[in-house]
């Protein structure tokens, strides 16, 4: 830890080169946040020294490798929770290394991540912890029982760790979006179709919008707006939460 608090917020976003994390990456910065993108994929590096930034190559499903990407980006005052996969099959012909993969990238990395800014956060005696749930981390979705486990449990590390750091000034919430308009949404839609039996056109209005009162799906700067503002000071009362931005999805 380095034993100095910098005015310029630094910002540590997991799987920021695309989707979700790329417009919060983008939204940050315009705001003056220094940003750090960690992603398994490099040739997301330009992307990141775009924005006055830097990039780390980072595996999320090795705990080493996040050890690693903690002593090289040194201390932060924002950890958004991004990284996400998905993998749609039936629970009996789910693979098994594929379901441990999930949980470790959406569930495992964040806890590891989360332990290790805690203590730079604990020391300013400020700090934003912004976790990427889901809708699904609220309600069960067929053919995607990693996932929702995932999303459920990054809800309940988020309200664990805001009780333990609320007195030392850090905030730790969770945002839960509908169905994105997002590289990830893209590659569920032929796995739904096969399971359900449905045309593309099909899964999208009867499977991804069914329940929605607002029939669209979201755009990545939506929640990268929502992601900011739970990072502001305006947010500073709110912790332990999860926030729906879901069209009304869950309104049913």
């Amino acid at each position: 830890m380095n034993k100095q608090v910098s005015n310029q917020k630094i910002a540590l976003i997991t799987g920021g080169g695309g989707g979700i994390g790329s417009a919060i990456a983008k939204h940050f910065s315009s705001k003056g946040i220094k940003i750090v993108i960690a992603d398994i994929d490099s040739s997301v590096k330009p992307f990141a020294e775009s924005l006055g930034g830097s990039f780390f190559e980072c595996d999320l499903t090795d705990l080493s490798s996040i050890d690693l990407l903690m002593d090289q980006v040194g201390d932060v005052d924002i950890l958004v929770n991004n990284a996400g996969m998905q993998y749609v099959e039936s629970v009996e012909n789910y693979p098994d290394e594929m379901w441990v993969k999930l949980i470790q990238i959406m569930l495992i990395a964040p806890f590891k991540l989360t332990k290790r800014v805690v203590p730079y956060m604990r020391y300013a005696k400020w700090g934003r912890i912004i976790n990427i749930s889901s809708i699904q981390g609220l309600i069960g979705s067929p053919y995607k029982s990693a996932y929702v486990s995932a999303k459920h449990g990054i809800i309940g590390l988020t309200k664990s760790v805001a009780q333990e750091v609320g007195q030392d000034g850090i905030t730790v919430n969770a945002i839960c979006p509908a169905f994105v308009k997002t590289k990830l949404v893209e590659k569920q839609v032929p796995g739904l179709m096969e399971n359900y039996n449905m045309t593309e056109k099909e899964v999208v209005e009867n499977v991804m919008l069914k329940t929605a009162a607002i029939k669209r799906l979201i755009e990545p700067e939506e929640i990268a707006n929502m992601a900011y503002f739970l990072a502001s000071d305006e947010a500073k009362s709110m912790t332990g939460s999860a926030y729906n931005v879901d069209l009304g999805y869950t309104a049913s």
